[in-house]
Parts: C-alpha cells; structure tokens; sequence
C-alpha cells in the first residue's frame, strides 16, 4: 500500500438521467453527512474574438461526514464531452456563471450564493459591481457595472452537462484502497460509468520535490521512460491535455549547474521556462509556491471504478518518487 500522501481525481459519468449530485448525496447518506452545492470554478475556452477563455463557476457538491471533516468533492470537468447530448434541454436547477476575467469569477464565486437559483443568483453580487441584472433571451441573465459593462453571465446549464462526475479526495495519508472504495462503490451501485476521455489523476505531497536536484531527478526519469508509463498504465489516447514536457523545460532542467540552485532560483526558471498544468506530469503546483496545493500531479492514468487499479498506479509513482528523492 503506499506511505505517501495523495490525494485522488477520479472523472466519472452518470448514467442518463442522474448526475453528480445522486453520487454525492448517496455517498453523504452513507457517512451520516450532507453534501453542500459548491461553485467550482473552471476555463473553458472562448469562441468570442479577443477573449481566449470564459473562467466559468460550475455546480458540485462537496461532501462532509457526521463530524463535519471533508470526504470528497463531486465536481463538472469541461473536458468530458464526448458522451453528452448536446442539444439535450437544460434540467432544471442546473446553471454555470460565465465571466471574462477570473478575479471577476472569483468575486462571484465569494459574494454569490450556490444554492441561490439561476433568476437571483446574480443578485448578491449588486453591491459590489453597481449596475443591473437583465434577463436575456435564453434564459440568461447579465449582470453589468454601472457603466453598462458586462461583468458575468449566468445561463442554464447546456445539455446534460450535470453528468460529468469528477470525484476529488482530499489528502489521504493512510488506507488508500479504503477511502476510494468507499467513493468507488456507491458509483458502481448508481450505475456511473467512465467517460470517453475520462483519466484518473494523483496528487503526491511534493514537498520533498521542492529541492533542485530531486526534481531533476525525477524529471529525468519521466523524460527517459514517459513513452514506456504511458504504455503499462494504458494511458487513455482520448484524454484531453497530455503531452510530455517541453523541450524548452527539460533543457532548462538539465542545464548544467541546476541541481545545485537554491529552490526558490530553480523554480523561477522552470516557470520561466513554460511549466504548465496541461501535460503528462505537473509540475506547476511544486514551483508556484502555493502552500495549499503543493504536490506533483500524474495526469496519464486511465478511468476506472476499481479502486484496487488507482493504488496499484499510485504505487508505482511512489517509487519513481522515492528514487528521485533517495
């Protein structure tokens, strides 16, 4: 079993029908909890000329069990596309809030109430914009400043896109196979399957990565044997943003004299050099310094509701890790 820290992300699909908040109120049932609707906040790229993205805030539920500690959050991923009926009729109560900036979304997501409905949801957040909520055709409301411009908004949900699942852990430290099991089997019980572009991702405690040489290490390895990890853990060629790193990051990693830099200087020229969260392995979190979320997240692992598979792969990085630190 591993020792690490880890915490899990596991994209899943409900059946026709039912949606992530089924599998997050079942799970709350069974842990004497209750499941909380949440924003989650997600880019989603723009077909608007001179905007490259919309910073969306999406429905989930966030579980916690009798004693209030959290269990799990039951979130949308705007990568899962493929099995959805697109044209399908919004269901009622489901919506996203679209905004251009995402200190906008984050403002929103603070002042805006998620069980608010999608009529007044917008209403809160008056009192820090100014200007006016207008109901657009559609069905879509605008929120706007005082000078009329737009700020966010607020539109029903596109066709079944309540369905996307994806199960985020927080930190387990002990009895991995446990804790997923017990995310896993109320799935399985709900009938969820896997998505089409579906992956499971782990985060390991990186904080033993944030050393120069470690990280070189452990990039090398990935750097030497990705093409091999993505064939034994039976990467999904469907998954949306993989790929290896770039040349531009692995020569400023291997660049002579980097093992010995101080933390904060190697971090500052992988950043330099294009770190980005969308590839095989993400680095991102290690080198941005945000004490919440530092870890080394492995992207390439395929869905599955088999909880006995994610810590089978979780060993095997445990490893590759553990080699990088020795």
């Amino acid at each position: 079993m591993p020792r690490w820290t880890i915490g899990v992300e596991i994209e899943l699909l409900a059946p026709p029908g039912g949606s992530r908040r089924d599998l997050g109120e079942r799970v709350a049932a069974r842990r004497g909890g209750r499941a909380r609707r949440i924003f989650h906040p997600q880019a989603e790229p723009s077909l608007v000329p001179g905007v490259p993205v919309f910073e969306t805030l999406t429905l989930g539920f966030a579980v916690a069990d009798a004693a209030g500690a959290p269990v799990a959050r039951f979130v949308d991923d705007l990568t899962l596309r493929n099995d959805l009926a697109a044209q399908a009729a919004p269901k009622p109560g489901w919506y996203r809030i679209a905004a251009d900036d995402a200190r906008f979304a984050r403002l929103l997501a603070r002042h805006c109430d998620p069980e608010a409905p999608l009529g007044t949801v917008l209403d809160a957040a008056l009192p820090v914009f100014g200007g006016a909520v207008e109901l657009k055709e559609g069905g879509i409301h605008r929120l706007s400043d005082a000078e009329g411009a737009t700020i966010a908004l607020a539109a029903p949900l596109p066709g079944e896109r309540e369905r996307p699942c994806e199960i985020i852990t927080p930190p387990i430290a002990a009895d991995h196979e446990r804790v997923v099991e017990a995310l896993l089997a109320p799935a399985r019980d709900l009938g969820f399957g896997l998505p089409d572009e579906g992956a499971v991702h782990l985060h390991f405690d990186g904080r033993p990565l944030q050393d120069a040489a470690a990280l070189q290490a452990l990039l090398r390895i990935l750097a030497e044997h990705g093409p091999e990890l993505r064939r034994v853990c039976r990467t999904n060629p469907r998954c949306r943003r993989l790929g290896p790193h770039s040349r531009e990051l692995l020569e400023a990693a291997f660049a002579d004299g980097f093992a010995a830099l101080p933390w904060p200087e190697a971090a500052a020229r992988l950043i330099e050099a294009g770190a980005t969260k969308y590839c095989d392995f993400n680095i991102l979190n290690l080198l941005t310094g945000r004490p919440e979320k530092t870890t080394f997240e492995v992207r390439i692992l395929p869905p599955t509701l088999d909880a006995g598979e994610i810590v089978a792969h979780a060993e095997l990085f445990e490893g590759l890790i553990r080699r990088a630190t020795a």
